[in-house]
């Protein structure tokens, strides 16, 4: 009985390599799809829309999807698209991929870039680009989406396409779920999402076991004081100077409240005040943005920044309190180990194994999370998107390229697009291919707080 086990263990281990090539993408394949992926890839990073006004990029990711067979529900949470491709019994599994762009003016200099200007919620007209990549990660999943459609006879299940909208704002995914995102369509075995970056070459990919990047706060201060004559201080109380102190002392907290090593951030993104160099005004506002692993760290960091603006603003003699509002936040995004190391396998088979390497977690956050709390097991990768040569030629020199969210942020396309599709149907015919059994057994546990 021994024998005949080591014996099915071995034969099983020799066939794992040939599971994993044929459920990769042939090069025919790819073919097949990636005009369509590129064409749709150029008119959305020209037309780019911001969090929550995304309603022709959902139309035209919603249409495409209708036309490669799937089922499209279009306004889901807002602008959110649902597509779901029913193929018989088996798995459900959900692929992510966000709508929005942002208030960015792009300077690549490329002969597609946009040229968009539009109004933000407060009524400012702002320049408007895909400066994180999520053109390109919709024109993956255009791609992918035609090359499950017509490859039905090599999985089983359900699968199911999100089109959500704002992730830059971190709102989208939570409005989703209140629209009934897991209860008006299936709730999914496993959720998969990729995200491009210049932290790689293109062609390569990165796996991140656990946690895979931070808790994400936002939070804005409104300091108050007592407007005046800038040639005559003494009878105003300047809230610019109350800022000014109160922005440095927030500084202190990772370095003097927090234990040293606990991961931490505390940024002031922007400060607003006045109106003329001569005029105190009655009131300056700032926006902060904290990072952090853990929650107990989190806590203790949000207590703080009340605290001292509290106290900065009494010191000043300002004649009100400050206003601190949390008005958007994020748990960081969690991957199940165990699902990480098993879609591993069908990464390296499409990429090559020397193309497929182990992360570190990342301080940008988003909202990807909200999936996971909902006990959906989730396996959240990463792409890279620089150009092979100009990444070595950075790396040689010990210089960053441009990084998501910059004005000159631009994966190079065909590599990374391709590169894309092909770990994306690599991943979802892994888990397509298994019972729904076996992978709800990749249960969702929280990271250590």
């Amino acid at each position: 009985m021994t024998w005949c086990k080591t014996l099915c263990k071995f034969l099983l281990l020799a066939l794992l390599p040939a599971v994993a090539c044929a459920q990769t993408v042939s090069s025919n394949e790819l073919e097949s799809a990636y005009s369509d992926a590129h064409a749709l890839y150029l008119d959305l990073h020209q037309n780019p829309e911001l969090s929550l006004h995304e309603t022709q990029t959902a139309a035209k990711l919603a249409g495409r999807l209708r036309s490669a067979g799937y089922d499209v529900t279009e306004h889901v949470g807002g602008t959110g698209v649902v597509a779901i491709l029913r193929n018989g019994p088996g798995p459900t599994i959900m692929l992510r991929t966000e709508l929005d762009a942002l208030p960015v003016e792009e300077k690549t200099g490329l002969p597609y870039a946009s040229k968009v200007h539009a109004k933000d919620d407060a009524g400012h007209d702002v320049p408007v680009m895909h400066a994180c990549g999520h053109d390109l990660h919709m024109a993956a999943i255009l791609g992918t989406a035609e090359i499950m459609a017509r490859s039905k006879d090599g999985w089983h299940g359900t699968l199911m396409l999100i089109g959500q909208p704002a992730e830059e704002t971190i709102a989208g995914a939570e409005g989703m779920i209140r629209d009934g995102l897991f209860t008006r369509f299936p709730k999914p075995d496993v959720a998969v999402a990729l995200h491009v970056s210049n932290t790689l070459p293109a062609g390569m990919a990165s796996v991140t076991p656990g946690i895979y990047n931070t808790n994400a706060d936002s939070v804005h201060i409104t300091i108050y004081g007592k407007g005046g004559h800038g040639a005559a201080p003494e009878t105003a109380i300047d809230p610019i100077v109350i800022a000014a102190r109160t922005i440095l002392t927030l500084q202190t907290i990772v370095s003097r409240e927090v234990k040293p090593g606990e991961m931490a951030v505390v940024t002031v993104g922007y400060i607003q005040a006045g109106t003329k160099n001569n005029i105190i005004p009655d009131h300056a506002e700032m926006g902060l943005t904290v990072r952090t692993y853990k929650q107990e760290v989190r806590k203790q960091i949000l207590t703080a920044i009340a605290r001292i603006a509290k106290e900065e603003s009494e010191a000043g003699r300002a004649p009100q309190k400050p206003l601190v509002e949390h008005y958007e936040g994020t748990d960081l995004v969690y991957n199940n180990p165990a699902l990480a190391e098993r879609l591993r396998a069908p990464l390296e088979a499409a990429l090559g194994k020397d193309k497929v390497v182990t992360g570190e977690p990342i301080a940008p956050s988003e909202d990807f999370s909200y999936f996971v709390e909902q006990g959906v097991p989730g396996f959240y990768f990463s792409l890279g998107g620089a150009d092979p040569e100009k990444f070595a030629q950075a790396k040689a020199a010990g210089v960053e390229l441009p990084s998501n969210h910059s004005p000159l942020f631009a994966p190079d396309v065909e590599p990374t697009l391709r590169a894309g599709i092909a770990a994306e149907v690599a991943v979802l015919r892994n888990l397509l291919n298994a019972s729904a059994e076996d992978l709800r057994k990749f249960s969702a546990p929280q990271p250590v707080q």
